[in-house]
């Protein structure tokens, strides 16, 4: 099965011309499958039946895993089994019959924009390091990109002169405007604080950590974590609640959801809409403006 999982993960690369992030995702669940029915002596995709794949979802559940995950893990296997379908390597999609479970909606966790002063305000001293953290953080909720895109921009994906970010993916890209605040700390990171952190002199990395390679996920997480600490921010912030919060915040003072549509990347604007159905009045008490940082 393994020869398979990679088959189709190659697929998704070169024809569906899917994000590293999303072939993660699916090996990493496919992977799963397969030391599941390895453990009951099955070794060849052909000889899953659909009751092996009715116990893999039991298990799943039974093993206390979010509904939210199983409903992913199985929205992989029919993938898998449509291309294995197509491929002709199975003859029938043994994964039809399978059910996600009804996943409940959950409201987005944001801040206030006291919190998000505080913790923004945060890195305010002098050295490299809280320059380029200062840099970082406005940055993120000054557009609301993920932050994997916030890892990857390059430099000269920034247009500091017309106040906007060049953000990309596999399959498209997009134009994010940036405010006054976020300019500011970026113009200070880019006046030589970016040249003396990255080994490299040559990249286009924008941000390098202390090593002076380029940033990782959990290295980002980290100084998350640390800056909410630091200000006193009892609820557990992560990269996307900023996101959330950029988003809930222009939809609750007027912008169109087709505008923050495109800025957040959204394929569909169905997935958008939710900050338009959060509770209105309890919004409105906690933002006052569109952007108190722009």
């Amino acid at each position: 099965m393994e020869k398979e999982i990679t088959s189709f993960i190659t697929y998704l690369h070169n024809v569906k011309n899917t994000s590293e992030n999303t072939e993660i995702s699916y090996r990493r669940d496919l992977n799963k499958v397969y030391k599941f029915m390895e453990s009951r002596g099955i070794h060849e995709i052909a000889e899953i039946s659909s009751q092996d794949l009715n116990d893999y979802v039991t298990y799943l559940e039974e093993s206390k895993f979010a509904a939210a995950t199983v409903s992913r893990n199985i929205a992989s296997l029919k993938a898998f089994y449509h291309f294995m379908v197509q491929e002709g390597k199975v003859q029938e999609d043994r994964s039809e019959q399978l059910r996600a479970p009804k996943i409940e909606k959950k409201v987005p966790e944001i801040m206030s924009p006291e919190e998000v002063i505080r913790l923004l305000n945060q890195p305010s001293g002098d050295t490299p390091k809280e320059i380029r953290d200062k840099a970082m953080l406005e940055l993120l909720y000054a557009t609301g990109i993920r932050v994997t895109e916030l890892i990857t921009l390059k430099n000269s994906d920034v247009n500091m002169q017309m106040g906007v970010i060049l953000c990309r993916d596999r399959s498209k890209e997009r134009v994010i405007p940036f405010g006054a605040a976020a300019r500011n700390a970026l113009a200070r990171y880019l006046d030589g604080t970016r040249e003396a952190m990255l080994e490299n002199k040559e990249s286009d990395v924008l941000f390098a950590n202390c090593s002076g390679q380029p940033m990782s996920r959990q290295g980002f997480w980290k100084l998350i974590k640390y800056y909410a600490k630091k200000a006193d921010i009892k609820a557990d912030i992560t990269p996307h609640t900023l996101r959330h919060s950029f988003a809930a915040h222009l939809v609750e003072n007027g912008a169109d959801l087709r505008s923050v549509q495109e800025m957040l990347g959204h394929s569909d604007i169905s997935t958008t809409q939710i900050y338009a159905s959060m509770n209105h009045s309890h919004i409105r008490e906690v933002y006052t403006k569109a952007h108190p940082r722009g």
